[in-house]
């Protein structure tokens, strides 16, 4: 039977030979990577006789009095029962207390054992049972630790190798797919861009080369670093926080377990982590909060971004200003803004492009529901599954797809986008309604997008995000919906009336139908192929509402960016407009890069880049981010206007269109900002006029307490006067124009 290997060596080695011999530079010592660390530029010296008679009064001791250094403004009455060992580093330590929430301390070093270790002005070091090799900042608090320890292969989280070590215990974040084939190595300051690009694209070695260079050339492979806390972090009752790196401002309160992590804190955001926590493997960024038993390894988490309550964060990186809570999430790339609550719910092996929400009971992926490990579910923007949904790999959704309460008992490819997705089991057939949040619950999905925009915490916006849901991944996908929409009426159209058709011509019969709104297609049994993976029907719910409403939406968003336009360049009339619109737009495709939308050419050149060596760092691709950022909005418009010229109702080009036809634009436009709105408050209403919501209530007046008052709603308001703007915008552009 194995057994533990327990070593014995002199009591006087403890504290020296941090860096073993083998792998300590030629002329450098086993500080020399410390000395390069500590930046506090505290002078220090030797204590003097009477110091060291006061601390051996106070029951401290050291193995070697002269290898412990203190500022001048030193003070060995407050040192009291500590054990020194190696060379330890102290700074000022003054006669004052330090005042943090409900914990109030005094300055100085109590009941501890210290070793080798940097400490900076009046710091406060009480019942630390084993402090070893870390550099700590001034106006520290640590009381009531067990174990405080760095070695001299720390990583801090990031997924490298030090001197000496094999490829085999390198760290990887195995997102996407559980068997690990989309698997990247974490970094300190990885972005959801970076790890959806080197996740992606795994049949490119050449790219995925680049990636792990990038990313080895970030770090030293020297062993010897030691571990840091920053300026007026607070560290209280907590068991073993071994090889951290800890930024300024940090919390850290009754935690089982921190190991291998930089936990990113300061003036962009303070961490917090709370009681019964245990992390490994990890990167934490800036204004995260973990609280109350999260359980995270191998993981990230980007800036803003919260686990609380129990939630299980495994092999998964979770986006900025994100929330898991109580719930489990493994091998899973989330995107910005994305809610996950309630006890039961799960997510595995997806990639989740934002703003989505998770509800109870949702199991999205598990390799129980396929034949092995190696099933994905990607879901565009705005992914909403209902109570209760258990999806089947692999399964794809459009952007802002909603799945009402149900068992799915096959693979799932959904291209409409805004569509509620039905399972009916009577029937035994799946149902879609596209468009259903513009018809049935506008309030959400305008009040996601403001929420998410006002409640963006970030301070480096590396990444542009777009959280508007017209944009110009939903307008595509709203364009690859309007000719579905025609290929599904005029093939129903055809087997109804028993006339045989190719695709073109049921497309062709199709776009006649729903373009001149024929109340036949009212009558017609309209049926979709491919979203499923079954032979069971699948009923299309809806079409000439959502068909008219895509054209609508896509008119709209043409029209509002090219109002956006004429206002930010102060476009004097319609000729002048025309003259400034050159060339050609083109629509082209677009992808989601980690909530940074971008045309699918600049993604190509990017990684162009990256091969031909012009990009050659992380920080180069963070570069290619922020500058495609800038040049977004105009991207955007250019996707705006070649949209508007390539919906039916527009048949000329704006650089030909005429005042007439560009003043009933506008009515449109108008008109279609005016239904928004109306179906923003009815949307709303409906909570209040619901008699089963209302049958709670005694009185209006409890429900006004409770509920608040609809005529009240700062969004709803807020809307309204939107739409009052709008108006006026419009309306001084027509007098102006003379249209």
């Amino acid at each position: 039977m194995s057994q533990n290997i327990i070593r014995k060596s002199s009591a006087a080695s403890i504290g020296y030979d941090f860096i073993k011999k083998e792998f300590l530079p030629k002329g450098k010592n086993e500080y020399y990577l410390r000395n390069l660390q500590n930046k506090s530029g505290i002078a220090y010296r030797r204590l003097n006789a009477y110091e060291i008679e006061m601390l051996v009064r106070n029951r401290n001791s050291s193995d070697d009095w002269n290898n412990i250094l203190v500022s001048e403004a030193f003070n060995p009455e407050l040192v009291k029962n500590c054990k020194f060992y190696g060379l330890v580093r102290i700074g000022k330590l003054e006669p004052y207390c330090l005042e943090f929430s409900d914990l109030k301390v005094p300055v100085g070093l109590y009941n501890s054992t210290i070793i080798s270790c940097d400490l900076g002005d009046n710091v406060v070091i009480d019942n630390v049972n084993y402090l070893s090799h870390y550099i700590i900042g001034s106006e520290v608090i640590i009381v009531n630790v067990n174990e405080l320890t760095t070695t001299d292969h720390a990583k801090f989280g990031n997924g490298i190798l030090k001197e000496g070590e094999p490829e085999s215990i390198r760290i990887w974040m195995e997102i996407c797919n559980e068997n690990g084939n989309r698997s990247v190595i974490p970094f300190n300051g990885m972005l959801p861009g970076d790890a959806h690009l080197w996740s992606k694209y795994r049949d490119d070695d050449e790219l995925l080369s680049k990636f792990k260079t990038f990313t080895e050339q970030q770090f030293k492979p020297e062993r010897g670093y030691y571990g840091k806390i920053g300026d007026r972090t607070v560290i209280k009752n907590s068991a073993i926080i071994k090889d951290c790196y800890i930024g300024s401002d940090a919390y850290i309160k009754g935690a089982n377990k921190l190991k291998n992590l930089t936990i990113n804190s300061g003036p962009e955001g303070k961490t917090q982590i709370g009681e019964g926590c245990e992390i490994v493997n990890g990167i934490i960024g800036p204004g995260c909060r973990l609280f109350y038993g999260v359980k995270a390894v191998r993981f990230i988490m980007a800036s803003h971004s919260q686990l609380k309550y129990g939630a299980r964060l495994i092999n998964s990186y979770l986006g900025n200003n994100a929330t898991i809570s109580c719930c489990e999430v493994l091998n899973s790339l989330i995107f910005p803004a994305h809610e996950q609550h309630h006890n039961n719910s799960f997510l595995c092996a997806a990639l989740i492009m934002g703003q989505s929400n998770i509800a109870a009971g949702a199991t999205i992926g598990s390799n129980h529901n396929s034949r092995g490990p190696d099933g994905e579910i990607i879901a565009g923007r705005g992914f909403w599954p209902g109570l209760c949904v258990s999806l089947k790999h692999n399964s794809m959704f459009a952007s802002y797809t909603i799945l009402a309460k149900g068992d799915y008992p096959a693979e799932l490819h959904i291209p409409i986008p805004f569509s509620l997705v039905s399972n009916d089991v009577t029937n035994n057939k799946l149902v879609i309604m596209p468009g259903y949040w513009f018809m049935y619950n506008m309030y959400a999905l305008a009040r996601n997008s403001w929420k998410y925009t006002d409640r963006d915490k970030r301070v480096a916006r590396t990444q542009l995000l777009e959280y508007d849901y017209l944009a110009p991944d939903t307008v595509n996908e709203m364009f690859t919906s309007l000719r579905l929409l025609e290929l599904f009426t005029g093939r129903a159209w055809h087997q109804h009336m028993q006339v045989p058709a190719t695709e073109e011509q049921a497309i062709q019969t199709g776009r006649k139908l729903l373009t001149q709104r024929d109340p036949i297609v009212k009558d017609l049994h309209i049926e979709a192929t491919g979203f499923e993976n079954s032979k069971r029907p699948i009923t299309v719910l809806k079409v000439q509402q959502a068909y008219t409403l895509f054209e609508e939406l896509i008119s709209f968003y043409g029209t509002n960016q090219l109002l956006e336009f004429i206002a930010e360049h102060d476009v004097p009339s319609l000729e002048s407009l025309q003259q400034q619109l050159t060339g050609a737009p083109v629509r082209g495709a677009w992808l989601n890069i980690g909530g940074q939308l971008m045309p699918d050419e600049t993604v190509a050149m990017l990684k162009t880049r990256i091969k031909e060596g012009k990009i050659k760092s992380w920080d180069s691709v963070h570069a290619f981010y922020e500058e495609q950022g800038a040049k977004y909005m105009q991207l955007k418009r250019r996707h705006a206007l070649a949209s508007l010229a390539d919906i039916k109702q527009l048949k000329l080009p704006i650089k030909k269109i005429d005042a007439p036809t560009f003043a009933r634009l506008l009515d449109t436009a108008i008109a279609t900002k005016e239904w928004m709105t109306e179906g923003i408050y009815n949307a709303r209403a409906k909570d209040y006029n619901n008699p089963f919501r209302k049958m709670v209530f005694d009185t209006q007046e409890e429900m006004d307490k409770v509920m608040g008052k609809l005529e009240d709603n700062s969004f709803i308001l807020q809307q309204k006067k939107e739409l009052r703007l709008f108006k006026e915008k419009i309306a001084a552009l027509k007098l102006r124009w003379q249209l």
